[in-house]
């Protein structure tokens, strides 16, 4: 499917880096709030039930089988490495799905199930009396079947497809699926790539003669990257602040599915029908009762607690499609009716959506003028860029408002991910899901025309066209919500295109292969539960030589590592060499590069404060000089 050029020209209109060096781009270094870390404890309920909490999904052509697509969701976050001895199970109570709408009314047609189960072998309690062990394990562990790990778990993925007659069939797609264990650390887990490699499952379709897809589920290095400390109200202002990845150092448990385009699209035909609806959902029991005092000791060998008793049909308590939609949209006293709702009841969200939050405190704040509220606009045609972004897709059809009742009219005159694109679908229900045409070919950092700002940058296979793991989906979402789609001119144009939080990519590189979540971080390096470094850099020319330092590190990194990077093009980052911190931990060693006069560069510092290790690592803002 060909997709038109006018779409890729007027998105690459607004540069990655555009305002990187400029006072418009203060604004950058600043994010107005707009999340808790996408979904993690974004909801009431969610915050006390963290097993079941929902935090991201993703759904991209796998870039190195583009016969295929990836869908990733997230679930329980913030989860600090050397949590033991209990570590972060999946729950055996809850479901863990993702769902698949290929014929536009906004309902499933197609859902994979995760559901999970402890294997125990720390010993029994019987009426009182123990005879076992508190440790995850009690020697280094090699493989999955190892007598040392004495906790694990295993898996069921069932494939749902809800078929028009009302009937479903079900489909066991993996079963006994082993569970990548907790990276305990490097004492109990040597070599814990190997670890995840065994959990990797193979996934044979029906009507298959042999495997065609892979399944995942286990700890995964938290892929979602934003400066959580913009809830310190917007940093009091202070314009010097870099961006502090606060999600750095913290896991997070992952189920990844990779399967044939033929099995997700609507007839098994991606050319007519290439665009699905994606979101991932969690599930639980609807009674739950809590045991009586001094009641005996359950020994059931798929008890995850001893405490409670789980019953009835199971009903939705957390519900993820586009990221910050519940944060950075849904008011707090419906969050909660969020995640218990279904994507065909999402119109009811609509004026939430037309006049949302976060564009009035960037006016108040930052005197970026608000969007909502641009002249001409009438109630049925408010943010109908947001509209399109968030519940209808892009399409030709909705750009001339012939779909949705006319939702989404006159933002971007381009087929893209609309389900109005799909022939089974030429009137589709406006819906919140993540929206992915299987049909635009992938890009991954380093390849010419990606960018991490996805669609916005000029990259129609990043979001909103589905998610990829580094898509920067709050810079993007800042952007967005500041009205970029609507064209803003002259210094608004700037600032609005300079919005981010500075930071421009997770701590750790993603996996080549699937399920390409990198490798959770191991219990022998936790977190350091230390102040946020925070520093000023410094870059001059001449004679062609780029003369690059840091300095005012506070608090003070001694003993840490300095790394210059340069920004590439394309996304992708460039290590052009380390600095040394001086004794005091407070600023570098000035680093020269021989550049070609009148190049431009764009660098950023990035200082580990604990040497070589990417727990607390802060980069600074991206700066665009001319080398002289």
């Amino acid at each position: 499917m060909a997709l038109p050029q006018r779409a890729t020209t007027r998105r690459r209109v607004i540069a990655i880096l555009a305002a990187g060096a400029t006072a418009a781009s203060s604004a950058a270094l600043l994010a107005p709030g707009t999340s808790s870390a996408s979904s993690h404890r974004e909801a009431p309920y969610t915050l006390s039930d963290p097993l079941a909490d929902n935090t991201d999904t993703y759904a991209f052509v796998s870039p190195d089988n583009p016969d295929t697509v990836t869908l990733s969701a997230n679930f329980n976050g913030f989860q600090e490495p050397s949590q033991g001895p209990n570590f972060y199970p999946f729950d055996n109570k809850a479901r863990y799905e993702i769902h698949i709408d290929n014929d536009g009314d906004a309902k499933q047609d197609i859902t994979y199930r995760w559901t999970f189960k402890d294997i125990d072998n720390r010993g029994t309690a019987e009426r009182g009396a123990t005879d076992g062990t508190f440790l995850y394990n009690d020697g280094p562990v090699g493989s999955f079947d190892d007598a040392t790990l004495k906790f694990k778990q295993s898996y069921t993925l069932q494939g749902i497809r809800y078929n028009a007659d009302g009937t479903t069939t079900v489909n066991d797609l993996v079963t006994n699926g082993k569970v990548a264990p907790s990276n305990v650390g490097k004492a109990s887990m040597p070599d814990y790539g190997k670890l995840r490699n065994e959990a990797i499952m193979p996934v044979t379709p029906p009507g298959d003669s042999g495997p065609s897809g892979k399944a995942f589920a286990g700890p995964a290095d938290d892929p979602f990257f934003l400066d959580l400390r913009i809830f310190d109200l917007l940093y009091g202002g202070d314009f010097s602040e870099v961006g502090y990845d606060g999600l750095s150092g913290y896991n997070v448990n992952n189920v990844s599915l990779q399967i044939p385009k033929r099995l997700l699209v609507a007839n098994g035909d991606a050319t007519k029908n290439p665009v699905i609806g994606v979101w991932s959902t969690t599930s639980r029991a609807k009674n739950r009762v809590l045991l009586d005092n001094n009641a005996a000791p359950r020994t059931g060998v798929n008890e995850d607690s001893d405490t409670v008793q789980a019953s009835g049909d199971f009903v939705q308590v957390s519900r993820l499609g586009n990221p910050l939609v519940n944060e950075a949209v849904v008011p707090a006293n419906l969050k909660d009716f969020f995640n218990r709702s279904t994507p065909d009841t999402d119109a009811k969200f609509l004026a939430k959506v037309q006049d949302p939050e976060v564009p009035i405190l960037v006016e108040s704040i930052y005197k970026i003028p608000n969007p909502n509220k641009l002249a001409g606009q009438t109630n049925d045609d408010k943010r109908n860029d947001l509209v399109a972004a968030f519940l209808t897709g892009f399409s030709r059809d909705v750009f001339a408002g012939r779909t949705f009742g006319g939702l989404g009219k006159g933002v971007l005159d381009a087929d893209l991910n609309s389900l109005d694109l799909n022939a089974v679908s030429p009137n589709p229900a406006p819906a919140e899901y993540l929206r992915l045409n299987v049909m635009v070919p992938p890009k991954k950092p380093g390849d010419a025309g990606y960018s991490r700002l996805g669609a916005v940058g000029g990259d129609l296979s990043g979001f909103p066209n589905g998610r990829r793991l580094q898509d920067d989906v709050v810079d993007i979402a800042l952007q967005v919500l500041e009205g970029v789609l609507v064209r803003p001119a002259g210094a608004t144009k700037n600032a609005v295109a300079g919005l981010g939080d500075g930071v421009i990519r997770s701590d750790r590189a993603l996996a080549a292969a699937f399920p390409y979540v990198a490798l959770p971080h191991s219990g022998s390096t936790p977190r350091r539960g230390q102040d946020p470094v925070q520093f000023r850099q410094r870059f001059t020319s001449a004679n062609g030589v780029v003369t690059a330092s840091a300095y005012g590190i506070s608090p003070g990194a001694k003993g840490g590592t300095a790394q210059l990077v340069g920004v590439m093009g394309n996304g992708g980052l460039k290590h052009l060499g380390y600095a040394r911190i001086n004794a005091a931990g407070t600023a570098t060693s000035s680093l020269q590069v021989r550049q070609r006069p009148g190049l431009q560069l764009t660098l950023l510092w990035r200082i580990l404060p604990v040497r070589d290790a990417v727990a607390g690592a802060v980069s600074g803002p991206p700066t665009t000089i001319t080398v002289r």
